[in-house]
């Protein structure tokens, strides 16, 4: 391939941010659209947090458990980075709840635990809020299939599960997604007009705060005059601009037609991105973003074509998430015009990733983010980006103990 087909200009780039400005106004509207926009029914507290909570955090591969105390709103997390272990069988074909459960369940004895606690679980994928702290699964994504839990809470049958193994018991639990933890977790820092949760690694999502008043399909529900949490499922838009590789890529996917913008972002499809360009060449099993960097670091011991496509394709995934964050910000823009100061806690593998010979992945998303910015006429908006050590168990306690 020697034209660059994943190359988006600059107005292309401001048209995928106004249709996700769109999409996202159609998902506070009504239920049921390409981004649902999902309320969450935990309202943070931003001060004066106090306790200790059991976290859980379900990734796309990994799953790590640990406690974190808050004394005087100032977190500790026992043990240091938790306990983590790799869940990536959870993918394999006919695995069950209860093996899942099983699992999640091993390392809760390895943490020494003197009294009853709440829980705090970080779940990675599209989940319906419940008033209750809960969540219902709308469906599995990042290659998950256990039928039986679709349509079902999350939390409590995993709560009344891990009741029976141990002791002390655990006193409740409350569920919120991977974007919603770094969102809670950034209100640690003060001071911003507005906070957005980016998740860049093996899948991709946004969160925010959206006021009530501002959340059409919430009318009639008995809900505080405030700022509710926000799990947009932003993975879920499908962006103008994709290509016929990308078609390829959906069309042998297990969910053809969703996760349109996620199959061309996220780390778990780059790999699969640059396969089908070259579909006659053998490429090693699981080539995911993490080999894609690998290769683009060491240009001299691999094929030139490949070194120059998984450069398009890295460069494209940044492009296409700032074009996200840049239509996110002009939702924020419609409830606070005065809106200059933004705290993006941005977690995943991807959006941290280095190019040994160029730039980096988030080096890109900003620079291009204050250009389409600039263009769309809000030059005078300032993004923070904040790396945060365990954002998604810190902000998942934060919840636990709301």
């Amino acid at each position: 391939m020697k034209r660059n087909i994943f190359k988006l200009s600059t107005r292309q780039l401001i048209d995928i941010a106004e249709l996700l400005h769109k999409r996202v106004g159609e998902g506070l509207a009504e239920e049921d659209q390409e981004v649902q926009c999902i309320p969450t029914y935990v309202y943070p507290k931003t001060d004066r947090i106090n306790g200790r909570a059991l976290v859980l955090d379900l990734g796309g591969t990994n799953y790590r458990v640990g406690t974190v105390g808050f004394v005087d709103g100032k977190s500790v997390l026992h043990p240091e980075n938790g306990w983590k272990m790799d869940l990536s069988r959870m993918k394999t074909p006919g695995f069950t709840r209860e093996q899942l459960f099983r699992q999640q369940a091993d390392p809760i004895n390895e943490i020494k635990r003197e009294q009853e606690m709440p829980i705090g679980y970080c779940f990675s994928y599209p989940a319906e809020s419940l008033p209750d702290g809960d969540a219902r699964l709308l469906r599995w994504t990042k290659g998950v299939d256990i039928p039986e839990m679709v349509g079902q809470p999350i939390g409590h049958p995993l709560l009344q599960y891990f009741n029976t193994l141990t002791e002390p018991k655990f006193t409740g639990i409350k569920v919120i997604n991977d974007t919603v933890a770094s969102l809670f977790a950034g209100l640690s820092h003060a001071g911003y007009d507005a906070y957005i949760g980016l998740i860049v690694g093996t899948g991709t999502n946004m969160a925010t705060f959206i006021h009530s008043s501002q959340i059409g399909k919430l009318k009639g529900k008995e809900l505080p005059d405030t700022l509710i949490p926000v799990n947009l499922e932003s993975g879920n838009f499908y962006p103008p601009y994709l290509t016929a590789v990308d078609d390829t890529v959906d069309a042998c996917s297990d969910n053809r037609g969703k996760q349109r913008f996620e199959k061309a972002v996220s780390g778990m499809y780059q790999g699969e991105i640059l396969q089908t360009v070259f579909p006659f060449d053998e490429f090693e099993e699981q080539f995911d973003a993490r080999k894609l960097t690998t290769l683009m670091g060491y240009p001299d011991i691999h094929k030139k074509k490949y070194v120059r496509v998984a450069r398009w394709i890295y460069k494209r995934s940044a492009k296409l998430v700032a074009a996200s964050l840049a239509g996110l910000i002009l939702v924020l823009l419609e409830q606070n015009e005065h809106l200059h100061r933004i705290c993006l806690v941005a977690e995943g593998s991807l959006f941290w990733s280095e190019d040994r010979h160029g730039k980096n992945y988030k080096e890109i998303v900003m620079q291009e983010l204050h250009h389409l910015l600039k263009e769309l006429g809000h030059p005078r908006i300032h993004i923070y980006v904040e790396q945060m050590e365990n954002a998604n168990l810190i902000g998942t306690a934060i919840a636990a103990l709301s």
